[in-house]
């Protein structure tokens, strides 16, 4: 049977030589294009059921509706009265109102125009939408705006022992589709050129064929080695492999060094209607942290403070990144220039 690498007793590592940006080793050659757009290509054909994740699961209060455009959708979010997610269209089926400016009484939204009581029922066109909280993300099933065979649940990746990890949820928003957003966490080749205040050391020990290799069923997997930079010569050493479940999610799992087991889900929602001329994309990114190390119980009981400092983490590195997503997406809907 094989044993569990043990956690190393320092998590830090100091770098002997650390090289200036410029002087690490190019990736470009190793960071081919057909790699990238071949497992982008099968990671849009798995099957996402029509499921979208609209945010995370602790946005919602108990008495007030959460709002959310989802594929050009105007949807509704709340809490029931046995505090389960509900979902549903977001103009009240009377003459339109905002539902999310509406209140919630006794677990029914209540509309604020006229006083239309709307609840898991529903009322003659309109019905509630398939919801699901899975206790960090909520997601909402959205069977016209997917157009695939409905799935019962989302394509949700393995997580942590929630009673063992910490997360926190990043929410940002850009003119892309979700597919450059999906293309940009597929080339993790640019992670220490494109973020050096955040990776050095980076290296791509396995990628998938850049061809018609591999299947639609298995996703695609990069694996890396990284380290994670804390000054200039301290670092946390990491390998972390990169899958692609479904056409809208990116997992980074942390398979080995500190922090092992933890998961960046990255989740790219359609703010827009397919083929929009301006689309704009969401990106939902949960970072769930666990540790094996014992100190971590206390970082888990002072969650409420770490959480803030995760999500401005994964904003820092989402600024760059979704500037690249545009970047792609601008390229893309060009025509050919004239010279």
């Amino acid at each position: 049977m094989n044993k569990r690498p043990r956690t190393p007793r320092f998590p830090l590592t100091l770098r002997r030589n650390p090289q200036a940006w410029e002087r690490q080793e190019p990736t470009w050659r190793a960071a081919r294009p057909s790699v990238i757009e071949t497992a982008l290509k099968r990671s849009q054909a798995r099957p996402s059921g029509n499921w979208y994740v609209v945010g995370a699961a602790d946005e919602v209060p108990r008495r007030a509706p959460l709002g959310r455009t989802v594929a050009g959708r105007e949807i509704v979010v709340w809490r029931d009265a046995h505090g389960d997610l509900a979902a549903g269209p977001g103009a009240c089926p009377h003459l339109g109102a905002p539902l999310k400016d509406s209140p919630v009484r006794c677990g029914t939204l209540v509309c604020h125009w006229h006083g239309m009581a709307l609840g898991a029922e529903g009322k003659e066109g309109w019905r509630t939408l398939p919801v699901h909280d899975d206790g960090v993300l909520m997601w909402v099933r959205l069977d016209g705006a997917g157009g695939e065979e409905p799935l019962g649940r989302p394509v949700i990746p393995p997580r942590p022992d929630p009673a063992r990890s910490v997360h926190a949820v990043y929410t940002g928003a850009g003119r892309c589709e979700p597919e450059d957003v999906v293309a940009n966490r597929l080339d993790p080749w640019h992670g220490a050129w494109f973020h050096p205040y955040s990776f050095v050391d980076l290296r791509v020990v396995d990628s998938p064929p850049g061809d018609a290799g591999g299947t639609d069923a298995d996703p695609d997997r990069f694996v890396v080695e990284v380290s994670f930079k804390l000054t200039s010569r301290l670092v946390v050493p990491v390998r972390a492999v990169f899958t692609a479940p479904e056409p809208r999610t990116v997992v980074m799992h942390i398979t080995d060094g500190e922090g092992r087991d933890s998961v960046v889900e990255t989740h790219a929602t359609p703010l827009t209607p397919a083929g929009h001329p301006a689309p704009r994309t969401a990106v939902v990114e949960a970072v769930i942290a666990t540790s094996e190390r014992p100190g971590f119980t206390v970082a888990r009981h002072a969650s409420f403070a770490l959480r803030p400092l995760m999500r401005a983490a994964a904003g820092r590195l989402w600024r760059d990144d979704l500037a690249y997503a545009e970047r792609r997406w601008t390229l893309r809907s060009r025509r050919s220039p004239e010279y």
